[in-house]
């Protein structure tokens, strides 16, 4: 006698993979996490470099976990803070199970796309193309870019988003859960991150310095959360310290009679009590540490792999 299966036996069977997002600096791929997600868990800037480690957004759909791997973009590395970036980026694409190759759609096939177009051809694992800021360009120029973009590399599928408006979106977020891997789930289903929540404050505090300075201050800064204290009345107390590399820096950051510092302070404050669900007093001190970007145990604590040479 041959038993059938329960009608709902299917239903259990998962998929669960990492997912590299890949492209130029700019070319939005921390916005489409955030999208993806439906929620913040990576900074998103006009200064472009701003994602350093390999931060994870997870999404739940069409019965399978997506974890999306957000690395920093690709560029050409002068220094050793940019070429750690790199290394990481290329890194995370090739321990992914599934790589979406970006493009801008308004820049289209530069130099720098051509050169990740040629190198990501070496990762041996599917890929899917995704094309960003549609709404900016007209629909001739979009499938002509597509068309070029296949011709030089080997994709299973092709989409044309804007992460910023949502548009296409969900078309390639089901997409993804089709394409991952059969397997149990990582990470609980309502987890929706990674990187803890004292990297998430520090990393939204970065993002409003971004914001705020973004043409004076370099982007070699950083942030780090000194403590994170729940109280009794149900708040939370966060003391963040920002580096920055020389004392004009420092000047620049806390502004004059320190309102730059306490503006910054005030939108981090609340970006963080939006996400964290309860009251924050966010305490922000500003120190110079020369050279810290050839300091090991920075890139240790950015999570990013120290290059020697």
């Amino acid at each position: 006698m041959t038993v059938e299966p329960p009608a709902d036996a299917a239903m259990a069977v998962t998929r669960c993979g990492f997912v590299a997002l890949i492209g130029a600096p700019n070319v939005g791929k921390s916005t489409l996490v955030n999208a993806l997600v439906g929620s913040k868990v990576t900074i998103v800037s006009r200064k472009v470099q701003t994602t350093r480690a390999l931060i994870r957004g997870i999404v739940i759909e069409d019965n399978a976990q997506i974890i999306l791997v957000d690395t920093p973009g690709i560029f050409a590395p002068k220094r050793r803070l940019d070429r750690a970036m790199v290394l990481t980026a290329w890194s995370g694409a090739h321990d992914a199970d599934l790589v979406c190759v970006l493009l801008d759609a308004k820049v289209g096939i530069d130099a720098e796309a051509e050169t990740i177009l040629t190198t990501v051809a070496n990762v041996q694992h599917k890929k899917v193309l995704v094309l960003n800021k549609i709404d900016a360009v007209p629909r001739e120029k979009l499938l002509a870019l597509a068309k070029m973009a296949n011709e030089r590399l080997a994709v299973e599928e092709t989409f044309m988003i804007s992460a910023l408006s949502g548009d296409g979106v969900d078309d390639l977020r089901h997409a993804l859960a089709r394409l991952v891997p059969s397997g149990p789930f990582h990470y609980p289903e309502d987890q929706m991150s990674d990187a803890p929540l004292r990297h998430l404050a520090a990393e939204i505090t970065r993002e409003k310095i971004f914001r705020q300075l973004h043409q004076e201050l370099p982007y070699q800064s950083t942030v780090e959360t000194d403590s994170w204290t729940e109280r009794n009345d149900k708040s939370v107390r966060i003391e963040q310290t920002i580096f920055v590399e020389r004392e004009s820096q420092r000047k620049i950051v806390l502004g004059k009679g320190g309102a730059t510092i306490k503006s910054i302070g005030a939108e981090s404050r609340k970006e963080i009590a939006d996400i964290v669900g309860f009251p924050v007093h966010l305490f922000l001190f500003v120190k110079v540490r020369e050279n810290w970007g050839d300091d090991p145990d920075r890139y240790k604590e950015m999570g990013l792999e120290f290059p020697r040479e």
